[in-house]
């Protein structure tokens, strides 16, 4: 069954990284905004903001965290987590530091995005899956692979996770 999902990730440095994950085509995603949309969106501010987020995940059945390097504690990304958890929608993250950017250069591993939000009082860290394709001496190649590889498999995990809870 193919699925829709929600892409969550930090825009300015990592929208080359997050457009190799959605072209692999394995599942479909929310349309990312052009720069001018969003430049519009924003100076909606937080509630044009927020209704966007909405909106972009209404009928989306995961949220798919692609962490890069600063990710991590950013107020979107944590209402993106929190909304998609308590929307009942499947959550897992994806770091995605070991791609290579439009200038050919990888970046440092991210924290972790789920350390900090809690269910109950288990962090979310401890409930969801986070995958950091390739290992340590990987390429950029082999965490492409990888992540187009289980990318599919991963989701499913996430949903039937999410619906334990």
């Amino acid at each position: 069954m193919a699925r829709n999902v929600f892409y969550s990730f930090h825009y300015v440095p990592d929208n080359w990284r997050v457009s190799q994950v959605r072209n692999m085509g394995v599942v479909d995603g929310n349309q990312q905004a052009r720069d001018n949309d969003w430049e519009a969106i924003v100076r909606g501010g937080r509630a044009a903001i927020k209704r966007w987020i909405d909106a972009q995940m209404y009928g989306k059945s995961c949220v798919v965290v692609l962490i890069g390097e600063n990710t991590a504690g950013r107020p979107w990304i944590n209402y993106e987590i929190k909304k998609g958890w308590n929307d009942g929608k499947g959550v897992l993250g994806i770091h995605i530091h070991g791609l290579k950017d439009r200038d050919g250069d990888t970046a440092g591993k991210g924290d972790n995005p789920f350390d900090d939000i809690y269910v109950d009082s288990t962090p979310l860290s401890d409930i969801v899956p986070t995958y950091d394709p390739g290992g340590w001496l990987s390429d950029s190649r082999d965490v492409y692979a990888e992540i187009k590889e289980n990318l599919a498999d991963w989701i499913e995990e996430a949903i039937e996770i999410r619906d334990q809870y």
